[in-house]
Parts: C-alpha cells; sequence; structure tokens
C-alpha cells in the first residue's frame, strides 16, 4: 500500500501557502513509514507524474474556494473529485488536472483520491498567512494523519509534536 500526502500552494502569496505549511506540521508531528511519501509539491506540476503514479491513496492539501467562510475547512472525496478539478477551486490551479489527466491515460492512477482544504481570507502578496487559515494547518495536518490511519496506515506521533 503506497500513500502519498501531497501539498501544493504559492508560498508568497499569504494564505496560498497553507497546503505548504500543512505538510510540513505533518512530518514534524509524525514519523511516517516507508509506503508513505510527504511532498512539498509548492506550485509543481507534471514532475510529479512519478511520484503519483500506482498509488493506493494520495492525500491532496491546498487552499480551496468553494465560497464557505473563511477559514472553512474541507474534504472532497469520491464523485466529487472530478468536479473539484473542473472547477477552479485552488486559486493558482497548478497543473494537477493535467496530472491527472496525465496518470488517467497511462492508466496508473491513484486507487484514492482526496482533497483536504481550507477556504483562504486572502491571496495577496505576502509571506505571512492570515491568523484564521495559520490556525487552520495543525488541523489540516491532523486530518491527513486521521486518513492515513483509518486506511491502515502506521504513523508514529513524534514526542516533540505541537499540536
Amino acid at each position: 500500500m503506497r500513500a502519498v500526502v501531497l501539498g501544493i500552494g504559492n508560498t508568497i502569496l499569504t494564505d496560498e501557502a497553507a497546503g505548504v505549511r500543512a505538510v510540513e506540521a505533518l512530518e514534524q508531528a509524525y514519523s511516517m513509514p516507508a509506503n508513505v511519501l510527504v511532498i512539498d509539491g509548492g506550485t509543481s506540476g507534471m514532475e510529479m507524474i512519478e511520484d503519483l503514479s500506482n498509488l493506493d491513496f494520495l492525500i491532496v492539501i491546498d487552499v480551496v474556494k468553494t465560497g464557505a467562510a473563511p477559514g472553512t475547512l474541507v474534504k472532497i472525496a469520491g464523485e466529487d473529485i472530478p468536479v473539484f478539478f473542473r472547477s477552479k477551486l485552488s486559486p493558482h490551479q497548478i497543473a494537477l488536472p493535467d496530472v491527472l489527466a496525465s496518470l488517467e491515460l497511462l492508466d496508473t492512477m491513484p486507487k484514492e483520491i482526496i482533497v483536504l482544504g481550507v477556504e483562504p481570507i486572502s491571496l495577496e502578496l505576502g509571506m505571512e498567512m492570515t491568523a484564521t487559515v495559520a490556525a487552520r494547518v495543525p488541523q489540516l495536518a491532523a486530518m491527513a494523519a486521521d486518513e492515513l490511519i483509518r486506511r491502515g496506515y502506521m504513523l508514529e506521533a513524534l514526542a516533540l509534536a505541537v499540536a
């Protein structure tokens, strides 16, 4: 069973950094087993194809624009995933839809995909997230850990982890 947790976002656009910061928080809080890869995808695209091929489970963490209240945590799964990727819910809209389309064409799509996200407040140029979204980063990391654990991945909480 192979899994990837992919945090995407642009760290110089305030709240857009939430996905990247969430995977950093996940790595600080848990020791991952060999079959779980945590990737800071930044604003990457097609270069991720190899890492995302033939997975059992893919978690994508990002900011998402759904119209919910700012700071709202969102989980998108199952039949809603194709709808998510057809709509421009992620403001930077890295080439992830193209990567997934390529994986499908290559017949190497992950068996299961979920998107964990937070509704942004600001996407302005700046290195600091808003306090509301920054407060959701540990929650996003915990949500990703819970999803992995529920599927039988053996994460080990680190003693120095701060929730």
